[in-house]
C-alpha cells in the first residue's frame, strides 16, 4: 500500500508514465496498413460492429477447434460477445461483460470479487471454466480457478469474447469441464494513433486509459497504460474495506510475412485487492506480468500450424497466505486435409509452473511450500464430411499432470447443416477438472479454545472431478430479422469436491478436529438456453436470452459445509435456476446512442441471496471528430442489491450499490496512412 499517493494521483502517474514511454513513437511513427492474423475473418476485420443478423452466423470462431470455422458449422453451444456489445453495455470489467452471454452466471461478491460459472457449479474461482486471453490460460492451480480482479485491460481492445457453453476438453484440456471463455483482443492495426479515455463515477471513482498505435512496413503495434480506483460496496456490518486500485501497462505487436503471421503481447501490473473473511479484512497485494508469443503458418489454403508459448508471473500476498508463481507454457497444433471430405488435427502442449507459498500465518500453509506443477497434453481430432450436409467431429485429449496422473477426454460431435440459414447439432464429451494445490496440500489450523483446534487438511489422494456431457442445439435465421440459437444439455458429474466427517485425535494434551478434502459428491445438471437476436428496425437491435438450470446432487459421505463449495446444498443451490437478460441498442437522431440492459436472476438459496432484477442505461454521443461522451447508470432499480454470498454462513452479505459514471473518450488517427 502506498499511502503517500492518493487514488487519482496513482492513476495520473500510471498514465503519465505510459505517455513518456510512448513519446518516441509519437514523434517518429507513421501510419500504415495493418496485417491480418490467421484467426481473423472478414467479419472480424469489421471489428464485429453493426453486423447484420445474416453476417452474425457467418462469423468465423476459433475457440472450438483452434482453427477458423463459421458459426453456422460449429457443433457446440458458442456465443460471441462483440466489442460493440461490450462498449454499449456500459460495463467496466471483463467479468461483468460476461453477463451478456446466455448460460453464464455472474455474481459480484464485493468490489473486488466475482463468482462466475457456466451451466452451474458457480463459485468465486470459476473452477470448472477455462478462461483464456488470446490463448493464454489464466487459471491458477493454487485455488483451482481464476482471479477475476487481475484480468483487466482496456475494454476497447477486446475484439470479441467467444464463450463455449459445455465441455471443451478435447482441444483445450483440463479445467474446461463446464465451458471455455476465450477473450480475443484486436490486432494492433485496429487501434492506431492516440486513444485516451477518462471515467469518473460514484463507484468506479476513476478508470483512465492511454494508448498509442502505429505501423511500419509489415509490423503494427500498440502500447497502453491503464489505471483505476474503485470504491467499496455496501456492507451491513460497516467494514468498508474493499476500496481498491490497480495500474497496468501493456503492448501488442503483429506482423505478416508471406504465409507466416507473428503475434506478441504482454503486460505488467500492480495493485491491491482487499477482501473480508469472517469479519476480518485481508489486504491482498497483487503484481505480475506476462509475455505471449505466437507463430502461425498457412502451409496451403487447407492446412497450417500454430506454435504458441507464453510466460506468466504472478505474485499475490496478504496477511495470511500468499504465492509467487512462474508459468511456462508451449502449445503446438497442426491441421490439414487428408481428403476433400476429411480434415485432421493433432497437437501437444506442456505447462511447467514452479511456485512458492508465502505463509504469513503459520497456522495456514501448504505442505510442501515449494514445488512444481506440470501438465503434459496431446490431442487428436478428425472432422469427416459424412454427406453433403452432415459432418462428424471426433477426437480425444490425452493428459498427464502431477496431481492425478494420466487421463483421457474423448469427444464426438455431429452437425447437420440444413441450409445456409439453419443447422442442428449434438455432442457427447467427457471432461475433467484436475485437483489443486489447496485440495492436495493445504493445512489450516484454528484454535477454538487454548487446547482445542480445528484442522482443514488437503488430501494427497484427491481425484479429478469428472463430467460426462450430452448436448443438442439448433440455430436458425428467420427472414433476416430474427436469429435464434437454442441449446439443451444434460451433464453427469462424479468425484466432486466435498469434505470428510470430522476426525478427532489428541496429541500433547491438545485435541484436534480434522476435516479433509474428499470426492464424495455426484449428481447431474440439465437445462437449456435460448438466445434470440431481433433486428426490430435498422436503428434498433435486441439481444436477449433465457437460461434454465436444474440441479440434482447427492453425497456418498459426510459433506461439512465450511466453504463456498463442498456440500450438496452449495452445488444444488448456488447457481440461478432462471436467468433472463435483454440488451437493447437504439441509434437515435443526431448520432445519439441509447442503450438499455435488463437482467433477472432467480434466488440462490445456499448463498442466502434473493431473486433480483435490475437495469443499466447508457446514453452516448460523439462530440465532434475526435471526442465522444457517455453517461451510464448501473443497478438502477434499487439503492443496492445482492448477487452472491461469501461462502461463510456467519458473514454478512455485501450489497452492490446503484452507480453512475461519465466517460470522455478521445481518438486521433495518424495523420498519414498508406
Amino acid at each position: 500500500m502506498r499511502a503517500h499517493l492518493g487514488p487519482r494521483e496513482r492513476c495520473f502517474w500510471s498514465a503519465t508514465l505510459a505517455g513518456l514511454l510512448l513519446t518516441p513513437a509519437l514523434a517518429g511513427g507513421q501510419g500504415g496498413e495493418g496485417t491480418r492474423s490467421m484467426e481473423s475473418s472478414t467479419d472480424t476485420q469489421k471489428q464485429l460492429k453493426s453486423l447484420s443478423l445474416e453476417e452474425l452466423g457467418n462469423i468465423e470462431v476459433t475457440t472450438f477447434s483452434k482453427a477458423p470455422s463459421e458459426l453456422w458449422g460449429t457443433p457446440t453451444a458458442v456465443y460471441i460477445i462483440t466489442n460493440d456489445d461490450i462498449c454499449r453495455s456500459g460495463v467496466t470489467t471483463i467479468a461483468d461483460a460476461l453477463r451478456l452471454a446466455p448460460g453464464v452466471e455472474v455474481g459480484r461478491l464485493s468490489s473486488t470479487t466475482w463468482a462466475v460459472g457456466i451451466r452451474g457449479l458457480q463459485n468465486n474461482f470459476s473452477k470448472s471454466v477455462l478462461v483464456l486471453i488470446d490463448g493464454r490460460n489464466v487459471y491458477t492451480p493454487l485455488f483451482a480457478g481464476v482471479y477475476w480482479d487481475v484480468q483487466d485491460m482496456p475494454l476497447e481492445d477486446i475484439d470479441r469474447i467467444e464463450v463455449i457453453r459445455g465441455p471443451g476438453g478435447t482441444i483445450w484440456g483440463p479445467n474446461a469441464a463446464n465451458g471455455v471463455i476465450n477473450i480475443i483482443t484486436k490486432r494492433a492495426s485496429d487501434i492506431q494513433g492516440v486513444t485516451a479515455t477518462a471515467l469518473a463515477g460514484t463507484q468506479d471513482h476513476t478508470v483512465d486509459d492511454l494508448q498509442y498505435g502505429s505501423s511500419s512496413g509489415k509490423v503494427s503495434y500498440r502500447l497502453f497504460g491503464r489505471g483505476f480506483e474503485r470504491r467499496h460496496e455496501y456492507h451491513t456490518d460497516g467494514i468498508d474495506d474493499d476500496t481498491w486500485h490497480q495500474e497496468r501497462m501493456g503492448l501488442r505487436a503483429d506482423m505478416t510475412s508471406g504465409r507466416d503471421t507473428y503475434f506478441m503481447e504482454g503486460d505488467i501490473y500492480q495493485g491491491d485487492s482487499p477482501h473480508i473473511e469472517a469479519t476480518k479484512p485481508y489486504y491482498d497485494k497483487t503484481s505480475g506480468g506476462d509475455i505471449n508469443l505466437r507463430w502461425q503458418r498457412a502451409v496451403s489454403d487447407s492446412s497450417g500450424f500454430t506454435l504458441q508459448g507464453y510466460f506468466d508471473r504472478t505474485l499475490r500476498t496478504n496477511t495470511a497466505l500468499g504465492e509467487t508463481r512462474d508459468t511456462f507454457d508451449i502449445d503446438f497444433i497442426h491441421h490439414f486435409h487428408i481428403s476433400t471430405r476429411q480434415q485432421f488435427s493433432y497437437g501437444a502442449g506442456l505447462r511447467w509452473s514452479p511456485y512458492y507459498i508465502i505463509a504469513q500465518d503459520p497456522s495456514s500453509t501448504l505442505v510442501p511450500s515449494e514445488a512444481v506443477d506440470h501438465v503434459h497434453t496431446g490431442f487428436l481430432q478428425d472432422q469427416i464430411q459424412l454427406g453433403g450436409k452432415v459432418s462428424l467431429t471426433a477426437g480425444a485429449k490425452l493428459q498427464h499432470n502431477n496431481y492425478s496422473g494420466f487421463d483421457i477426454q474423448p469427444s464426438a460431435r455431429l452437425i447437420w447443416s440444413i441450409d445456409r440459414r439453419q443447422s442442428l447439432w449434438l455432442g457427447f464429451t467427457r471432461a475433467v477438472t484436475t485437483p489443486s494445490d489447496i485440495e492436495e496440500d493445504f493445512h489450516l489450523e484454528g484454535a477454538v479454545t487454548p487446547n482445542e483446534f480445528i484442522v482443514v487438511a488437503g488430501n494427497p489422494h484427491f481425484k479429478s472431478e469428472d463430467l460426462i456431457g450430452y448436448e443438442i442445439g439448433y440455430r436458425r435465421l428467420i427472414h433476416n430479422k430474427l436469429y435464434l440459437d437454442l441449446a439443451s444439455f444434460w451433464n453427469q458429474y462424479s468425484h466432486l469436491q466435498s469434505f470428510s466427517a470430522p476426525m478427532i485425535s489428541s496429541s500433547g494434551g491438545n485435541t484436534y478436529v480434522t476435516i479433509e478434502y474428499e470426492n464424495q459428491i455426484s449428481g447431474s445438471t440439465s437445462g437449456f438456453e435460448i438466445s434470440p437476436q431481433l433486428a426490430v428496425a435498422p436503428w434498433w437491435r435486441l439481444n436477449s436470452s433465457y437460461s434454465f438450470l436444474s440441479s440434482d446432487f447427492q453425497a456418498s459421505g459426510a459433506t461439512s459445509n465450511i466453504s463456498a463449495t463442498g456440500s450438496v446444498a452449495t452445488y444444488d443451490k448456488s447457481s440461478p435456476k432462471h436467468n433472463v437478460a435483454v440488451q437493447s441498442k437504439i441509434d437515435l437522431p443526431m448520432r445519439f446512442q441509447f442503450d438499455q440492459d435488463y437482467r433477472y436472476v432467480s434466488a440462490l438459496a445456499a448463498q442466502k441471496v434473493k431473486a433480483y432484477q435490475t437495469m443499466d442505461l447508457r446514453l452516448g454521443r460523439p462530440l465532434g471528430r475526435n471526442l465522444s461522451l457517455e453517461l451510464v447508470g448501473q443497478g438502477l432499480f434499487q439503492p443496492e442489491h445482492y448477487e452472491w454470498g461469501t461462502g461463510d454462513p456467519t458473514q454478512h452479505l455485501v450489497g452492490i450499490y446503484r452507480a453512475a459514471y461519465v466517460k470522455l473518450s478521445f481518438k486521433a488517427k495518424p495523420r498519414r496512412q498508406k
